[in-house]
């Protein structure tokens, strides 16, 4: 489990590719970690790269390896050598929670449609991010979603499109100063939504029988 708050940025320094079980592609994936500290990172421990939760398989003391799968990589994005990614380490419980809840487990890939500066702004920057339709039912207009594993609040929802305002200091510290439109994001949606979403459908289905 993560926060949403980002602790490093990395880069992808390494990608060696090997048959799959399933057909797909696996990969052995190396991460610069750049400020992260990793003296308590151990093997087997989470870290969340562009907001997907992996496993350590193996580290230095400034880099880590993690196994991505085939299926990992059908569905997310920022695997390719030389990307930049956002770095956070799982949680602890006694962490204190400035985001939200993120567990890591990308929901689908969106796209940038617009980043640019808030005219007569304070230096905020807007986004704005076309999701799936899937996701769609998902978004609220305060509520929280996780962009490359960054927690962030949605300001404006319409349809399968929301708008996000960054801050200078959430720019600073993480990759999303990168974005321009075009951009592939990985995306997960608030975790209560989804439970509230399945209760709602369950109810309903239910009702049905």
């Amino acid at each position: 489990m993560f926060t949403g708050i980002i602790q490093a940025v990395g880069h992808i320094s390494h990608l060696s590719e090997s048959g799959g079980a399933s057909g797909k592609t696996d990969a052995r994936v190396t991460v610069a970690a750049g400020g992260l500290d990793l003296a308590d990172a151990r093997l087997g421990d989470s870290i969340a790269c562009n907001g997907v939760c992996l496993t350590v398989v193996d580290k230095t003391p400034e880099s880590f390896s993690v196994d991505v799968s085939g299926e990992t990589f059908s569905c997310t994005i920022g695997f390719a050598p030389g990307d930049r990614v956002n770095l956070e380490k799982a949680m602890r419980l006694s962490d204190r929670l400035g985001g939200h809840l993120v567990s890591g487990h990308v929901d689908g890939v969106g796209e940038v449609i617009h980043f640019a500066p808030v005219a007569g702004g304070d230096g905020s920057w807007r986004l704005d991010i076309r999701a799936p339709g899937a996701l769609g039912r998902y978004l609220a207009p305060k509520g929280s979603i996780a962009v490359n594993g960054v927690s962030l609040t949605v300001n404006r929802v319409q349809g399968n499109e929301f708008s996000i305002n960054l801050i200078p200091h959430t720019l600073e510290q993480t990759m999303l100063k990168d974005l321009k439109p075009g951009t592939r994001v990985n995306l997960e949606a608030d975790m209560l939504a989804r439970y509230a979403d399945r209760l709602l459908n369950y109810v309903n289905e239910q009702d049905k029988d």
